[in-house]
C-alpha cells in the first residue's frame, strides 16, 4: 500500500537515486560501522546504507512506517520521537570493535530539525560523525562565517563543538512530495577536544546576545554581564553578529557561576 506523506511528520521522501547515491558516497559507510538513521521512511538512503553495513539501527515516528521497516530483516527499529531518544544508551549497546563511535545521518524533518541538532548536542563525545539533510538555509546558519547575515544562535551553538561543511545541494525535486525549499547535506564532526566550557552558561549567553541581534551588545548581553557579576573586559560597542565563537565561548568560561 502506498504510505501518504504526514505533514504533521514533515514528510518528504528522497526520491532523486542519483543524490541518494551521491549522499551515500559522503556518508561512506563500511561493515561494522555502528550508525543510526533518524527518519528513514520509505527507506531510500536506508536500503543502500544497510547493503554496505549489514545492520542498520533505525528511528522512526511514524507507526506504519515503523511496521514497514520492521519487515526488513537487517533492521533494528525503534519507533519514537528522536528527542526522547538516549543515544548514550545506544552508543552502549551499539558500538563495538570495529567501530570507535556511533555515527548518525537522516533527512531531518524541517519542522524540528533545530531542536533535533541541539538535543544531539549533548551526546557530541560519543559520536564520529554526522551526516543531515536538512532545510538549505538552515544549513547556511550552521556554517555560517561572524558579520554575515546567517551567522546566528545556531552557528555559535554548533561550531564551538563541530568541524561542519555543506557538502552536497539537494533540490526540492528530489523528494516526493517536494518541499518549497532548497535542501543541503551537511557533514558534522565533533572536535576531539573542544573548549571546555558549560553548554547551558554558553548557550544562555548567546540566546541573550541574540535576543535583539540589531542592538548594540551593550542593550542586550551587557546589562546581563552586570547582572551575573562578571568584572572582566567584553567589548559590548559591537552586535551580536560580530562576536566570534571563541569569544562567546571564553566569555562563557569567564562568568562566575
Amino acid at each position: 500500500m502506498k504510505h501518504i506523506a504526514r505533514k504533521r511528520f514533515g514528510q518528504h521522501f528522497l526520491s532523486d537515486a542519483g543524490i541518494i547515491d551521491a549522499i551515500v558516497r559522503e556518508i561512506a559507510p563500511e561493515p561494522g560501522d555502528a550508525m543510526v538513521e533518524i527518519g528513514p521512511g520509505l527507506a531510500a538512503l536506508t536500503q543502500p546504507l544497510v547493503e554496505r553495513m549489514g545492520r542498520l539501527t533505525v528511528i522512526e515516528l511514524d507507526r506504519d512506517l515503523a511496521q514497514r521497516l520492521r519487515a526488513h530483516g537487517q533492521l533494528e527499529v525503534i519507533e519514537s520521537d528522536v528527542l526522547k531518544v538516549d543515544f548514550a544508551a545506544l552508543a552502549a549497546s551499539l558500538v563495538k570493535p570495529p567501530a570507535a563511535a556511533l555515527r548518525v545521518v537522516g533527512n531531518l524533518p524541517y519542522n524540528i530539525s533545530t531542536p533535533i541538532l541541539f538535543h544531539l548536542l549533548g551526546y557530541a563525545h560519543l559520536i564520529a560523525d554526522q551526516h543531515f539533510m536538512l532545510q538549505k538555509e538552515v544549513i547556511d546558519r550552521m556554517v555560517a562565517k561572524p558579520a554575515t547575515s546567517d551567522y546566528s544562535r545556531l552557528s555559535v551553538m554548533l561550531q564551538w563543538r563541530y568541524a561542519m561543511d555543506n557538502v552536497l545541494f539537494v533540490p526540492p525535486e528530489s523528494f516526493e512530495p517536494p518541499p518549497r525549499v532548497d535542501s543541503a547535506v551537511v557533514r558534522m564532526v565533533p572536535f576531539a577536544a573542544p573548549p571546555q566550557v558549560d553548554a547551558a552558561r554558553l548557550g544562555e549567553i548567546v540566546q541573550v546576545a541574540f535576543s535583539q541581534r540589531r542592538k548594540l551588545l551593550r542593550h542586550t548581553l551587557g546589562k546581563w554581564l552586570e547582572q551575573h557579576g562578571f568584572a572582566g573586559t567584553f567589548d559590548t560597542q559591537r552586535r551580536a553578529e560580530e562576536v566570534p565563537v571563541d569569544e562567546y565561548v571564553a566569555l562563557a568560561q569567564a562568568v562566575p557561576p
